[in-house]
């Protein structure tokens, strides 16, 4: 067993814990540094799914943590990847009302968009046409802001830099217990006993539990839900331009299925949003009884559940047809037909629920004496990464 003495210990090597490491190495070079993964690389649970988008911030209520992190964060996205010459596309967005129902909750969006200083206009049938071809509806806003970026791609660059500022990445190593005492706190992994001055909690799909096991009790539980996706063909790349998405249901947090062009290449469609029985579950014969039990199990699974089943039923009639997902896609893109269409790989999303069935929204940070847990990070965290890394940093350094 390896035992080593450090300043802050950081779980999790997704784009949220590589953000943070950065960020702290960034403003305090001499800071000891440990990064402990569970996988055998970097990214590979939500960041590495991750369908690639850098977000405008137009669809957070105003004043939230998701809209202030999520426009500055985009902008130092956007400077990361230019100094670190990171392939990315400010390429655009289309939000499109399909009927005349849906204009008032587009021009909410909208005025959200302009309380939160997005760049962003109302067009017309015309100028949807003119921006996408193929695309359908009464009116859309046209976001020009919003981009593509590889963000596994982003996450590589950010292991090089921490390893560069001689901050340690420990692959392969799931933390199996934390302890606490007055002065450090103690990381247990298979290989490795870490005493930090501080940990930080950057787990994602195990977050609540990781916080637990640091000894705070968390004020809500990931349940996770598979976002199933399909690629088109590439002999129909040219159906979407950029990116097309539906003007969502404001009562649920997931945007309905979009089309979105990716800077690898191709088009993504999806996500189709199912609860999922692992909460590594990318496949629907993924089952993990602890997750399942867990999530059946907790009142505020169960009373979502009961809020939102009808919504539930369409999302898993739409997993097991694609015929029904198909028609989902044809509301925005008429020419879509199944042949076009293949299967691409799923991505789980960590959704915080609260003891009340409450869907928690908003990024949700919560700190004992010598822990910080990032107990929600949902979309958009990855745009809003080093926002995110840089909040936190701040509050580790006022811990100094």
């Amino acid at each position: 067993m390896n035992t080593r003495k450090t300043d802050v210990a950081i779980i999790g090597g997704g784009i949220v814990g590589l953000a943070t490491a950065y960020r702290i190495l960034d403003r305090s070079p001499s800071t000891r540094m440990v990064v402990l993964e569970k996988e055998d690389q970097v990214a590979k649970h939500q960041t590495g799914h991750n369908s690639g988008v850098l977000h405008s911030g137009i669809y957070y209520k105003p004043g939230s943590m998701k809209a202030i992190n999520c426009r500055e964060g985009k902008l130092a996205m956007e400077d990361f990847c230019r100094r670190e010459e990171i392939s990315h596309e400010i390429c655009g967005k289309v939000i499109v009302a399909i009927d005349e129902s849906e204009l008032p909750a587009m021009q909410r969006i909208f005025e959200r968009g302009q309380q939160n200083q997005v760049q962003c206009e109302i067009i017309d049938q015309d100028r949807l046409k003119k921006l996408e071809p193929h695309a359908v509806g009464v009116a859309a806003i046209h976001v020009p802001e919003a981009g593509i970026v590889d963000y596994r791609e982003v996450c590589e660059r950010m292991a090089q830099r921490i390893a560069e500022k001689e901050g340690e990445l420990l692959l392969g190593e799931r933390v199996k217990n934390i302890e606490k005492s007055e002065s450090s706190v103690v990381v247990t992994s298979p290989s490795h006993t870490i005493e930090a001055r501080h940990v930080i909690n950057c787990t994602g799909l195990f977050c609540d539990r990781v916080t637990k096991m640091a000894g705070q009790e968390p004020q809500s539980r990931i349940v996770p839900f598979r976002g199933e996706y399909f690629e088109l063909k590439p002999d129909v790349h040219h159906l979407c331009r950029n990116l097309i998405y539906p003007v969502p249901d404001p009562s649920f947090p997931f945007l309905g299925v979009h089309f979105t062009r990716m800077i690898q290449g191709g088009v993504e469609c999806g996500p189709n949003a199912v609860f999922a029985f692992s909460r590594e579950g990318y496949r629907k014969t993924d089952i993990n009884l602890r997750d399942l039990v867990g999530s059946l199990t907790y009142p505020g699974f169960i009373k979502m559940a009961m809020k939102y089943w009808k919504t539930g039923m369409g999302e898993m009639w739409r997993s097991f047809s694609k015929t029904a997902f198909v028609k989902a896609l044809q509301r925005l893109l008429p020419e879509i037909r199944a042949e076009h269409l293949t299967a691409a790989p799923a991505g789980v999303r960590a959704q915080a629920l609260s003891p009340s069935g409450q869907l928690v929204d908003d990024f949700l940070i919560a700190e004992s004496k010598r822990v910080i847990n990032v107990c929600n990070a949902p979309s958009p965290a990855a745009t809003a990464s080093l926002n995110i890394g840089r909040l936190i940093a701040d509050k580790w350094a006022d811990r100094q």
